[in-house]
Protein backbone atom coordinates (compact mmCIF):
# COMPACT_ATOMS: atom_id res chain seq x y z
CA UNK A 1 0.00 0.00 0.00
CA UNK A 2 1.45 3.21 -0.99
CA UNK A 3 2.07 5.97 1.64
CA UNK A 4 -0.66 8.04 0.07
CA UNK A 5 -3.25 5.09 0.32
CA UNK A 6 -1.76 4.58 3.72
CA UNK A 7 -2.46 8.35 4.72
CA UNK A 8 -6.30 7.87 2.87
CA UNK A 9 -6.95 5.02 5.31
CA UNK A 10 -5.76 6.83 8.50
CA UNK A 11 -8.30 9.48 7.37
CA UNK A 12 -10.97 7.04 7.43
CA UNK A 13 -10.99 5.48 10.17
CA UNK A 14 -10.47 8.76 12.03
CA UNK A 15 -13.58 9.63 10.80
CA UNK A 16 -15.78 6.22 11.23
CA UNK A 17 -14.20 6.59 14.75
CA UNK A 18 -15.61 10.26 15.50
CA UNK A 19 -18.52 8.60 14.35
CA UNK A 20 -18.66 6.16 16.83
CA UNK A 21 -17.06 3.04 14.96
CA UNK A 22 -14.56 1.54 17.87
CA UNK A 23 -13.13 -0.68 15.75
CA UNK A 24 -12.07 1.61 13.45
CA UNK A 25 -10.20 4.03 16.20
CA UNK A 26 -8.71 0.60 17.60
CA UNK A 27 -7.16 -0.16 13.72
CA UNK A 28 -6.45 3.76 13.67
CA UNK A 29 -3.84 3.76 16.76
CA UNK A 30 -2.53 0.15 16.00
CA UNK A 31 -1.77 1.70 12.37
CA UNK A 32 -0.45 4.84 13.37
CA UNK A 33 2.05 3.47 16.36
CA UNK A 34 4.80 1.78 14.41
CA UNK A 35 4.90 5.08 11.97
CA UNK A 36 4.94 7.19 15.04
CA UNK A 37 8.06 4.88 15.94
CA UNK A 38 9.94 5.52 12.94
CA UNK A 39 9.35 8.88 12.40
CA UNK A 40 10.49 9.92 16.41
CA UNK A 41 13.65 7.62 15.77
CA UNK A 42 14.43 10.36 13.28
CA UNK A 43 13.61 13.40 15.33
CA UNK A 44 14.87 11.99 18.45
CA UNK A 45 18.17 11.41 16.92
CA UNK A 46 18.45 14.69 15.27
CA UNK A 47 17.24 16.57 18.44
CA UNK A 48 19.66 15.04 20.21
CA UNK A 49 17.31 13.02 22.84
CA UNK A 50 18.00 9.57 24.36
CA UNK A 51 17.20 6.67 22.07
CA UNK A 52 14.98 5.18 24.98
CA UNK A 53 12.52 8.35 24.98
CA UNK A 54 10.96 7.17 21.36
CA UNK A 55 8.69 4.99 23.00
CA UNK A 56 7.59 7.00 25.84
CA UNK A 57 7.13 10.06 23.00
CA UNK A 58 5.21 7.02 20.84
CA UNK A 59 2.40 6.64 23.92
CA UNK A 60 2.62 10.61 24.71
CA UNK A 61 1.48 11.28 21.08
CA UNK A 62 -1.20 8.86 20.94
CA UNK A 63 -2.84 9.62 24.31
CA UNK A 64 -2.52 13.36 23.34
CA UNK A 65 -3.85 12.20 19.55
CA UNK A 66 -7.37 10.71 22.06
CA UNK A 67 -7.89 13.65 24.15
CA UNK A 68 -7.65 16.25 21.37
CA UNK A 69 -9.80 13.77 18.69
CA UNK A 70 -12.55 16.32 18.97
CA UNK A 71 -10.37 19.36 17.15
CA UNK A 72 -9.43 17.63 14.15
CA UNK A 73 -11.16 18.86 11.10
CA UNK A 74 -13.01 16.09 9.37
CA UNK A 75 -12.18 18.01 6.19
CA UNK A 76 -8.96 17.63 6.58
CA UNK A 77 -6.19 14.72 6.13
CA UNK A 78 -5.30 13.57 9.71
CA UNK A 79 -1.75 12.80 8.81
CA UNK A 80 -0.58 16.58 8.97
CA UNK A 81 -2.10 16.95 12.25
CA UNK A 82 -0.82 13.60 13.80
CA UNK A 83 2.25 15.08 12.61
CA UNK A 84 2.16 18.32 14.22
CA UNK A 85 0.82 16.62 17.42
CA UNK A 86 4.16 13.80 17.32
CA UNK A 87 6.51 17.19 16.53
CA UNK A 88 5.07 18.93 19.80
CA UNK A 89 5.51 15.93 22.26
CA UNK A 90 9.19 16.07 20.86
CA UNK A 91 9.66 19.97 21.68
CA UNK A 92 8.00 19.29 25.02
CA UNK A 93 10.47 16.48 26.22
CA UNK A 94 13.70 19.08 24.69
CA UNK A 95 12.16 21.17 26.92
CA UNK A 96 11.99 18.83 30.13
CA UNK A 97 15.48 17.96 29.15
CA UNK A 98 16.09 21.86 29.45
CA UNK A 99 18.90 23.37 27.55
CA UNK A 100 21.83 21.26 28.37
CA UNK A 101 24.19 20.15 26.12
CA UNK A 102 25.53 16.66 26.56
CA UNK A 103 29.24 15.62 25.99
CA UNK A 104 31.15 13.36 27.19
CA UNK A 105 33.89 14.87 29.61
CA UNK A 106 36.73 12.89 27.99
CA UNK A 107 36.06 14.75 25.09
CA UNK A 108 37.21 18.23 26.30
CA UNK A 109 39.98 17.07 29.24
CA UNK A 110 42.79 18.79 26.63
CA UNK A 111 41.26 22.46 26.98
CA UNK A 112 39.80 22.47 30.46
CA UNK A 113 41.45 24.86 32.31
CA UNK A 114 44.23 23.54 35.33
CA UNK A 115 43.34 24.39 38.48
CA UNK A 116 45.04 27.54 39.81
CA UNK A 117 48.48 27.57 40.88
CA UNK A 118 48.91 28.60 44.50
CA UNK A 119 50.36 32.18 44.99
CA UNK A 120 53.53 31.59 46.41
CA UNK A 121 53.04 34.88 48.60
CA UNK A 122 49.96 35.01 49.90
CA UNK A 123 50.84 33.15 52.96
CA UNK A 124 53.94 36.04 53.54
CA UNK A 125 51.23 38.53 53.14
CA UNK A 126 48.76 37.10 56.28
CA UNK A 127 51.71 36.51 58.43
CA UNK A 128 53.60 40.11 57.42
CA UNK A 129 49.52 41.19 58.51
CA UNK A 130 49.40 39.21 61.53
CA UNK A 131 52.94 40.45 62.65
CA UNK A 132 51.30 43.59 63.67
CA UNK A 133 49.06 42.22 66.30
CA UNK A 134 49.61 41.05 69.57
CA UNK A 135 50.51 37.28 70.55
CA UNK A 136 47.14 36.76 71.58
CA UNK A 137 45.10 38.27 68.96
CA UNK A 138 47.92 37.22 66.43
CA UNK A 139 47.21 33.71 67.54
CA UNK A 140 43.20 33.89 68.08
CA UNK A 141 43.01 34.95 64.37
CA UNK A 142 45.09 32.97 62.99
CA UNK A 143 43.49 30.07 64.74
CA UNK A 144 40.33 31.23 63.76
CA UNK A 145 40.46 32.78 60.87
CA UNK A 146 43.26 30.97 58.99
CA UNK A 147 43.50 27.63 60.37
CA UNK A 148 39.66 27.48 60.86
CA UNK A 149 39.55 26.00 64.24
CA UNK A 150 36.18 26.36 66.11
CA UNK A 151 35.59 28.95 68.84
CA UNK A 152 35.24 26.41 71.13
CA UNK A 153 38.55 24.96 70.71
CA UNK A 154 40.85 28.04 70.90
CA UNK A 155 39.00 28.91 73.70
CA UNK A 156 40.19 25.48 75.59
CA UNK A 157 43.22 25.89 74.05
CA UNK A 158 44.24 29.51 75.32
CA UNK A 159 42.14 28.93 78.03
CA UNK A 160 39.86 31.69 77.89
CA UNK A 161 35.89 31.88 77.33
CA UNK A 162 34.21 31.51 74.29
CA UNK A 163 33.14 34.96 74.58
CA UNK A 164 36.39 36.45 75.01
CA UNK A 165 37.81 34.64 71.59
CA UNK A 166 35.04 36.19 70.04
CA UNK A 167 36.19 39.56 71.46
CA UNK A 168 39.43 39.39 71.09
CA UNK A 169 38.51 37.79 67.03
CA UNK A 170 36.64 40.72 66.81
CA UNK A 171 39.04 43.47 67.70
CA UNK A 172 42.09 41.58 65.46
CA UNK A 173 40.10 41.78 62.66
CA UNK A 174 39.62 45.77 62.97
CA UNK A 175 42.94 46.22 63.98
CA UNK A 176 43.93 44.16 60.36
CA UNK A 177 41.40 46.46 58.62
CA UNK A 178 42.84 49.38 60.23
CA UNK A 179 46.64 48.64 59.26
CA UNK A 180 45.37 47.38 55.12
CA UNK A 181 43.53 50.79 54.86
CA UNK A 182 46.73 52.45 56.18
CA UNK A 183 48.68 50.75 53.57
CA UNK A 184 46.78 50.97 50.86
CA UNK A 185 46.53 54.56 51.19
Amino acid sequence: MSARAVEQQWTDWMRAALAGDDAAYRMLLSSLAPALRVAMRGDVRRVGLAPAEVEDLVQETLLAIHLKRHTWDPAKPVAPWVTVIARHKVFDALRRRGRRAEAPIEDFIEVLPADPEPDPFEGEDVERMLDHLGARQRDIVRSLSVEGASVRDTAVRLGMSEGAVRVALHRGLKALAAIYRKAIE
